[in-house]
Order: C-alpha cells, then structure tokens, then sequence
C-alpha cells in the first residue's frame, strides 16, 4: 500500500515544473535541459524528461526521479521529500510508514539535540534571569528567542558533559565533537546560538558572552566530523523556502544581522558566518536563487568582501546587487537605529554589482596624476565591457567621456578590444567530460539492462535466456527489475527509482548506463546480438578458467581432458 501512495503522489507532479522552479530550463526537443546544480557546471549538462519523469546529467551522472532530486537539491531525507510533494498535491502522508534510514552520524546529531534542549532549559530557568535580561535589552524578544532556539550555558563546570555521560554518550565522543573539552564542559556562562546543517540538523554552537569579562566575544564550536564551517551557511534551512517566494537571497555577515532582519520580517536572509566564501558555500548558494543580494557590514572590510564575494557569484551566472550601509553600520545596528523602513529602503535602492564596482574604483585614486586618472579609466572601461546592456555601457562611457574631457570614439574603441577579449574568454568551453571506455561485452550488458527498463517484453526474453550478467551488482539489478515487472506488471522507470531508493550500488549502475545514451527501443533481431555477445563473454571467460586450471594440473591425462573441453568450447560444440 506505501508503494501505492508514493507512485501516486510522484504520478500527480510533473519533475519538470519541481525542477524549473528551482533551476531555469530550457526546452530542447522533447526533454529539458539546464546547468547541473550537482557539479561546477557552466554548459547546461542536465536533462530533465517529461515522459520518464526523471533527470540525468551527462557530466557528474547525478540521475534520479523528482524524489531523489528534492532529497539532493534541498538536503532532504526521502520522508521530508516525500510530504513536500504530499502537501503539494492534498495527500496525507502521516500514515505512511517509511523506512528509517540511519547515518554513522546519528548518535552526534542527537547528541547536539539534546544539547540544544540543555540550554534552552537553562535560559527558561531561574538562573537565566540575567542572560533574559541581556536578550531583552539587545531587543531579542521572546519570539525571536523561540525562532533561533537560543539558549545558555550556566557557569558550572560539567553539567552537560554529565548530563550527556548518563544518556551512554562517552566521553571521547564528546571531546571530539567538540561539546566537551578534558571530560569537562567547553561552554560556561555564554548565550547560546545554535548553528546548523542545510538539512537544519543542530551541529554546532557559537556561545557569547554577556557579562563584562576579559573572555572572546564568542566560542565557537570546533571542526568536527558534522561540523564543517566552510560547508554551511547559517538560517540556510529556513532562506531556501523563503528565497523561493521572494524570489531573491540576501547575504549578509553574521547570524546576529540574520536574527535581525528576521525580527523585521525578512527571512530570506543567510549569514556566511565570517567575509570569506568557500566553493562549497558557493554551490549552495547558487540552488536558492539567481539574485543575490549582498548586505555586508559598511565599513571598509565589508565593502573588500563585497568585491571577492560579488565576482564569485557572478562567475557562476548569477545576478548581484549591492546594499550600501551608511556609517559604517552593520545591519543589525542599522535596523536597531532606524527601524524596518529605512532597512527595506537600502534594500530596495541596491545598486548593481558593477556599478558598485566602478563607484569604489574611484576611491584612494589621486586625479592629480595622469598615470593614476589613465588606469582608472581603463579600469571603468574594462568593468563596462563585462556589462551585457549596451544602453547602460554607453551611459557610462559618455559620462566618462563627460567627467575627463575625452573623446567618446577613444574609448568606444577601447571598449571594443576588451568585448573582444570577454567574447574569445567566452568561446572557451569546458570539455564534457569523457566517459569511462568500456569493452564491448560490458556494454553488452548494460545496453540489456537498459532495455529491461524501458521494454517490458525483454523481461520475458532475459529470463528465457538465463542470462548470467558477470558480476553481483549487474546480477542484482536484473533480479530486482525481474522481480519489480512481476508485482506491478510495468516498469516506470520513475517508480523503479523510487522502489530501489535505499539500494545505493543498483543506483549508481543504473545511473551510469542511463548516462551512456544507450538505444531505448530494440527488436528480437538486435536483442539476439547482444545475447550471442553475452554468450561469447561467458564462453571466454570458461575458457580462461579452464586454461588457468590446466596449468596448475600435474597429470597428464587431466590436462588432456581439460584441453578438450576447451577445444570443443571455441568449436561451439558445448
């Protein structure tokens, strides 16, 4: 009855809408295709088909139906995909029952969980009147308390390190994921921030301090197998829904900026949790959205992360605007100051990221010196070259010609040699990446696979055949295939994928031959072929086995026989 309920809710949504709101596609023929979000992809890699309902990369091999692509896109488990899809279409799905699947990690999240709860015990309790009274003066009110789950850690020596010790969590563990330091807790008398996975799983802390003391403002938790700072951004679990309606993700520098312009109403926001953006939080970034805006604090560390971060961002195909914070502001401070208009204000007169550019070129420039005045120029111009309206490139390049008293036509032609430039940059393709080369008995078996799966009626001719396939992932996959045909009665391939969903090994083999634009459609004639190449395969390798025997035989009259089962066998007599 659960495979019933999840075809039928897979069967009521179209992979091709699920996956366009998320990624823009591109009709090409009967499928669509888009940029991979699996893999550093700049040439649309990725097909997405609206008869099979499912999606494949050409490149990384990332395939599946829309269950798997919601599991790998928003850092889901199949349940939480699975009711997404539920409530998308008015099905319930509390009562289906799923099968758990478990993680080497489990016993660290739900260590860090019951953390979570410790702390915010603690802040309820009698003994965080003080820290409440802390909160309540930076304006963090109660709801925002509940929101971001904050909490407290008491000036006690082991509490937590005990508490968790009795929950048969050892003390190893907790030294190395970072909860305890020498058997002793790491976090005393700090506000708690809870720091979390894309999934929204607790993996980590930042504590800060709120009495006066010679301590750091804040302790954060360590690297730890499930806490990768480079590799999470914080409120990402919460912006990806919200980035979704607004249509936009806006960046800024710290969770305390975060918690703000939560308190304002504006969700959309993530924190990189310090001015440096790794790859990894890159690739994140661009599946939320294709407009970025970026609200970093005001001051000249801000306006430097702005430049990096802003050109990795456009690299990747994205569109970025700029939020400028007067007085060197952070927008935390900002919005306290001046309220949630003047915030929406800077938000809604963000600049674009070249212009944001070309306005900070200007500064530490001494006009005085032509030399100086010429590389800035340039330096207008190059930027200009990599705007693609050419109205707003020939706005600029006259108020350049305008402000330094030079002729249009110079730096029209000037601007043309660094377009020409962008343009041979541009015609440099990134190679597709090169198939594994195979023999041809090996895609023997995997063309039989692939018509197993789009024609019901090889099913039959297989196992008439008894095709042994040469190792057990291949055999395996024909044995689930056989055995999914003979309880449904047809293979959708969509359904399949959802019917082999904890059986990684048979994914990744499906997956690679779905990848290798194998024929779909076959005759008895074709089929034929590729069992006679099969049976060659079979018959070389007995003949391996049997030659590999002979030479180990020490009697004679045994090689002499064993020679003539391999005599017959080239013959085809057996």
């Amino acid at each position: 009855m659960n495979n019933e309920y999840i075809n039928m809710i897979r069967s009521k949504v179209d992979i091709v809408d699920i996956i366009g709101e998320r990624i823009p596609l591109t009709a090409r023929g009967k499928n669509f295709f888009c940029v991979c979000p699996f893999h550093d992809d700049t040439n649309p890699s990725m097909s997405v088909s609206r008869e099979k309902q499912i999606y494949t990369c050409f490149s990384c091999h990332a395939t599946g139906n829309v269950f798997q692509f919601l599991m790998d896109y928003e850092h889901i488990d199949f349940k939480e995909a699975l009711k997404y899809l539920g409530d998308r279409v008015g099905i319930d799905t509390k009562n289906i029952q799923i099968k758990k699947t478990s993680s080497k990690y489990d016993k660290l999240y739900e260590a860090y969980q019951l953390s979570l709860k410790y702390y915010q015990n603690n802040l309820s309790s009698k003994e965080g009147k003080i820290a409440r009274d802390y909160l309540a003066n930076r304006k963090i009110t109660d709801d925002l308390i509940k929101e971001f789950e904050i909490g407290l850690s008491l000036d006690k020596k082991d509490d937590l390190t005990k508490l968790l010790s009795s929950k048969s969590y050892d003390l190893v563990t907790l030294n190395q994921i970072g909860l305890s330091s020498d058997n002793h807790d790491i976090y005393h008398d700090r506000i708690m921030f809870p720091l979390y996975d894309v999934s929204g799983k607790v993996v980590g802390f930042s504590g800060r301090i709120y009495k006066d003391n010679n301590q750091n403002k804040y302790l954060n938790t360590k690297e730890t197998p499930i806490f990768k700072k480079g590799e999470l951004l914080y409120h990402y679990h919460i912006a990806k829904e919200e980035a979704r309606i607004k249509k936009s993700i806006i960046i800024m520098e710290g969770f305390m900026d975060v918690i703000r312009a939560s308190s304002i109403g504006i969700k959309n926001t993530i924190a990189l949790m310090g001015t440096a953006m790794t790859k990894e939080q890159l690739n994140l970034i661009k599946r939320l959205s294709n407009h970025m805006i970026l609200c970093l604090d005001g001051d000249e560390a801000g306006q430097h992360a702005m430049l990096s971060i802003g050109e990795n961002l456009l690299q990747v195909g994205l569109e970025v605007k700029i939020v400028m914070i007067p007085d060197d502001d952070d927008p935390d401070s900002f919005i306290l100051k001046h309220g949630k208009e003047r915030f929406e204000n800077l938000l809604s007169s963000a600049i674009n990221y070249r212009d944001f550019k070309i306005q900070t070129l200007k500064d530490k420039v001494d006009f005085r010196s032509d030399e100086e005045t010429a590389n800035y120029i340039n330096q207008v111009i190059e930027e200009t070259a990599k705007i693609d309206d050419v109205i707003r490139r020939e706005v600029i390049l006259k108020r350049l010609a305008k402000e330094f008293d030079i002729g249009y036509n110079t730096l029209e032609m000037r601007i043309n040699s660094f377009l020409k430039e962008n343009q041979s940059k541009e015609e440099v393709k990134i190679p597709f990446q090169n198939q594994e080369k195979k023999n041809k008995y090996t895609k023997a078996f995997e063309q039989i696979l692939f018509f197993m799966l789009n024609n019901d009626w090889v099913i039959t001719q297989v196992e008439k055949e008894r095709v042994m396939f040469p190792n057990e992932v291949m055999r395996s996959t024909c044995n689930e295939i056989i055995y999914y045909y003979k309880t449904y009665g047809e293979i959708h391939l969509a359904d399949f994928y959802t019917y082999i969903e904890d059986k990684e090994k048979i994914k990744e083999l499906i997956n690679t031959i779905l990848t290798c634009n194998y024929n779909e459609t076959t005759n008895k004639e074709e089929l034929g072929e590729y069992f006679n190449c099969v049976k060659e395969y079979t018959k070389n390798q007995e003949i391996k086995r049997l030659t590999n025997i002979m030479k180990k035989e020490m009697d004679p009259l045994e090689q002499a026989k064993i020679a003539e089962k391999i005599r017959k066998l080239r013959l085809g007599d057996i």
